[in-house]
């Protein structure tokens, strides 16, 4: 059995193994994304490289085999490089989003498409929880927000946007009617404590979110009732007290304590707070501005002079956010910001770096021409684009979220090329060309998107050897080639045996599920 050395580790393995499978037998990760078990490498990604010594080079580690004495590298400064470039040339025509363009446009970022998939699905306790994992004031967010999400629509200029924000009202109002409204189950206590200053947008998100990772909070207050501008800067006609009131209330029922009429400064002092508390957050808005020099807070134009992306300010474990560090921000970006800013004083809390949001590696295609939005238009529901006021039905609300063109990817949880483009640090950007067109192609189990498609040819060895009557083939040659259905048949003839073990082993998500509660059924492929 020839012995190699990887990384200064040594292994034996059998005869014909790949350096591949000696690096699985050690435990190293080497990515994959060409690679399958069982079936022929065809070495096309070059995602897998390491380096041999004496004599030095660079090989793909499925499709070479191990000899005697070999020595390898694979985790070094060097081939790592290799690897990303190699990544990097396969995203420079890489024709899909990871993440919707209307997630970048929300403030919250909120998982937009899946809360539409829900609703579509009818299962709006699960939309809730969705909607939930980001904001933390829905129905009131649905009722005074500016929309900013609708205009970063993929659907907004062919024919109107999808109504996002009437949509989440109508999941947040049914929860609150529902007589038994969602709540987190928090984590264990951590002992940790946190004054939150300001029971406005910013308070009351940053309260939920701390509280969910198992911190007690306690919210202090100036005024009687808890809401801040909320109440000042709204009528009862735009934003009703009860529903006002009921979220609020859901929020403090998680365990978090609010002291109203309760103005710090006074009783009590700062210097209390910080000696009480192992936090502190000021997120009373535009009053925060005028106490924060008494209180010791460095302060510049616009307010409370923060870290960017940390909120921490000049004064140790205290952490300003919302209007109190904004000359004037959206109660969208008040919110949001309570939520990003419990983050990082949860990281304060638990002695880690303080580092704030992560912020998830994604590609994106930009402006989609005429001809490229009319065909995603057309896969998608039909509806005219119409309001969701409160007290619209199910049906109609179904109807609405059917129009969602399904921008961000199908399959963005498994996707091995987003996957290790985040690990490698690879910039998506590099080596950007002219686009490819970002066509769909349905099936009645799977989607495919040609732009996507790296030519790996699993999915063609697979349709070969369970002997499909057509199966897919490459077509074209040169930079023209491409996967495809061979006579310009369809897909549904191509595929009729094996649709779903190649969505299985697609490495970059070109093949996707069209039915995605599917992807909890049984399915055979690789794990990795």
């Amino acid at each position: 059995m020839p012995a190699i050395t990887i990384d200064q580790r040594s292994v034996e393995v059998p005869s014909g193994a790949t350096v591949l499978a000696a690096a699985r037998k050690l435990g190293i990760d080497i990515p994959t994304l060409c690679y399958l078990e069982g079936y022929e490498p065809s070495t096309s990604c070059l995602v897998c490289m390491v380096k041999l010594r004496n004599p030095d080079r660079f090989v793909p580690a499925c499709g070479t085999v191990a000899i005697d004495g070999m020595v390898v590298e694979s985790e070094t400064p060097e081939v790592h490089a290799v690897r990303r470039t190699a990544l990097e040339l396969l995203l420079s025509d890489h024709v899909g989003d990871c993440l919707a363009p209307c997630h970048f446009a929300c403030p919250a970022h909120m998982d937009i498409p899946l809360m539409l998939r829900e609703i579509r699905g009818e299962k709006l306790r699960d939309a809730i929880v969705t909607v939930k994992a980001s904001i933390a004031l829905p129905a009131v967010l649905g009722r005074v927000c500016p929309k900013p999400c609708e205009k970063g629509c993929r659907r907004a200029p062919a024919d109107g946007a999808v109504a996002v924000c009437g949509l989440k009202r109508f999941v947040a109002d049914v929860d609150l009617a529902s007589g038994n409204p969602y709540l987190p189950e928090c984590d264990p206590a951590t002992g940790k404590r946190v004054a939150i200053v300001g029971a406005g947008p910013t308070g009351l998100s940053a309260a939920y979110y701390l509280r969910r990772r198992g911190h007690a909070v306690v919210l202090f207050d100036d005024q009687p009732e808890p809401g801040g501008r909320l109440r000042r800067e709204t009528t009862p006609d735009e934003l009703p007290r009860d529903v006002l009131d009921a979220e609020i209330g859901t929020i403090l029922r998680l365990g978090i304590e609010l002291r109203g009429n309760t103005p710090v400064g006074r009783r009590p002092s700062f210097a209390e707070l910080r000696a009480e508390f192992d936090a502190v957050l000021v997120a009373c808005g535009a009053s925060g501005k005028s106490d924060a020099a008494t209180w010791g807070l460095k302060t510049g134009p616009h307010g409370i002079q923060v870290e960017k992306d940390t909120f921490i300010t000049s004064v140790p474990g205290v952490f300003a956010a919302g209007n109190a560090i904004r000359h004037k921000g959206l109660v969208v970006r008040s919110v949001a910001d309570g939520h990003e800013v419990a983050g990082c004083i949860h990281q304060y809390l638990l002695g880690q770096p303080v580092t704030g949001r992560e912020k998830p590696f994604s590609v994106r295609i930009g402006r989609l021409d005429e001809g490229e939005l009319a065909q995603l238009v057309s896969q998608a529901g039909q509806s005219a684009r119409e309001e969701v006021p409160p007290g619209v039905s199910l049906g109609e609300a179904v109807e609405q979220a059917e129009r969602c063109l399904h921008c961000d990817c199908r399959s963005l949880a498994t996707c091995k090329l987003r996957r290790y483009a985040a690990q490698y640090g690879a910039d998506a950007g590099r080596f950007r060309g002219q686009r490819k067109s970002a066509e769909r192609i349905e099936h009645d189990q799977v989607i495919y998107e040609p732009g996507k498609c790296i030519q790996c040819g699993l999915c063609i060895q697979i349709a070969a050897k369970a002997r499909e009557p057509l199966g897919l083939a490459f077509i074209g040659r040169g930079f023209d080639v491409r996967v495809g259905v061979p006579f310009d048949r369809t897909l549904e003839e191509a595929l009729s045996k094996v649709a779903r073990e190649c969505v299985a082993a697609c490495p970059t998500a070109a093949l996707s599920l069209k039915d995605e509660s599917a992807a909890a059924l049984p399915i055979l492929g690789p794990s990795r």
